[in-house]
């Protein structure tokens, strides 16, 4: 079985290799573009969603882990008090050891988020946490640590592994081939947090190939990358001016994240917050939320169902006997669909108008 799988997925990267250089590279959106596809949308909100049972991308989309009953379940919660956009991170990993399968789950989690009212924002690369990772049965969550299961995508095989690239060239293309007229698909987010995890300016070549890759796919959904951190100057000038909307991270109070919003708009382009919300950050529904809907900015927040990726824990702040924290760090609701907060809840179907 193993020897089929390598077989066929050597089979397929020659076929894409053969065909790579007779593929065109289009244009950055222009503004007026981008402004037109975002008029077909009111206001979107949502969160960055894994489903309670899975640890990390791989548990999420591996077929012996694959959990459409809680995909369903969170996203029923969601759509109750009414948020209509989730943030998802997809890994090359679950693709290359089965992409006609994987590709297939994509298609079922993309229904039953229909389903529920919901459109997707789906992720390709991640700077973030683990550096290493294996498919199979995924590590169980450390007590009271943030993420103590993410990883990164591709991380350092991509430094150990020159080949690689190969590999991930024919995996983004393939998705955004099969997906790219899909209408339950808001935007690709080509890579989360460049940079991250000590990566710095390494991750700046890694970055300019997707956006080629996505470029020469040609979907008709935008492609973008979200800036994160002022630290990083070279990236965020590639990423600002290479995606067709702009997307950016923000945990920061309402002041903070109040000029983050005017330093973009001369941008004149669509905004999307991918990232806010740490209550122990200052970052609430309560004081950032009416911002982004007032300046008609997509607002996606870190967590939806608190579950093994222990982000109602904070970055820095473990809790090693795992007891839950007073303030959450991240998340809205516990598995069962009880808050963690009922004013949070009242407030959160104010904004969004749903009874």
């Amino acid at each position: 079985m193993k020897k089929r799988q390598l077989l066929f997925a050597f089979i397929v990267v020659v076929m894409y290799v053969q065909n790579l250089h007779a593929q065109g590279e289009r244009a950055v959106w222009s503004k007026q573009k981008a402004n037109e596809w975002y008029k077909q949308y009111g206001w979107l909100r949502g969160c960055d969603f894994i489903p309670h049972t899975a640890i990390n991308q791989l548990e999420m989309w591996q077929k012996e882990t694959f959990d459409t009953a809680a995909i369903s379940l969170d996203l029923s919660y969601a759509e109750s008090i009414g948020l209509n956009c989730m943030r998802v991170f997809l890994h090359h990993a679950a693709w290359q050891i089965d992409p006609g399968g994987f590709k297939n789950r994509v298609g079922q989690y993309l229904a039953i988020a229909q389903r529920h009212g919901i459109v997707t924002i789906l992720v390709f690369f991640d700077d973030c946490w683990n550096d290493t990772y294996h498919t199979g049965t995924q590590p169980l969550p450390k007590k009271g640590i943030h993420n103590s299961g993410w990883i990164k995508d591709p991380g350092k095989l991509y430094y150990d592994e020159p080949t690689l690239v190969d590999t991930l060239q024919v995996y983004v293309k393939d998705i955004l081939t099969t997906f790219k007229n899909d209408k339950r698909i808001l935007l690709w987010d080509l890579y989360n947090e460049p940079g991250n995890g000590n990566c710095g300016n390494k991750s700046l070549p890694l970055l300019q190939k997707i956006f080629k890759w996505g470029r020469q796919v040609d979907p008709s959904q935008p492609l973008s990358a979200g800036v994160w951190t002022s630290d990083l100057t070279v990236l965020n000038n590639y990423q600002l001016a290479n995606s067709d909307v702009i997307t950016y991270h923000d945990y920061n109070n309402e002041l903070t994240h109040a000029k983050t919003i005017d330093s973009l708009k001369k941008y004149s382009r669509p905004l999307i917050c991918t990232e806010y919300m740490a209550r122990l950050r200052d970052s609430r529904f309560d004081n950032i939320m009416p911002i982004l809907k007032a300046n008609k900015v997509v607002a996606i927040n870190w967590g939806l169902v608190a579950g093994k990726t222990n982000t109602m824990y904070a970055w820095d702040t473990p809790i090693p006997s795992g007891e839950e924290p007073k303030i959450w760090f991240h998340d809205i609701f516990r598995p069962d669909g009880t808050p963690f907060s009922e004013k949070e809840i009242a407030f959160i179907k104010s904004l969004t108008g749903k009874k």
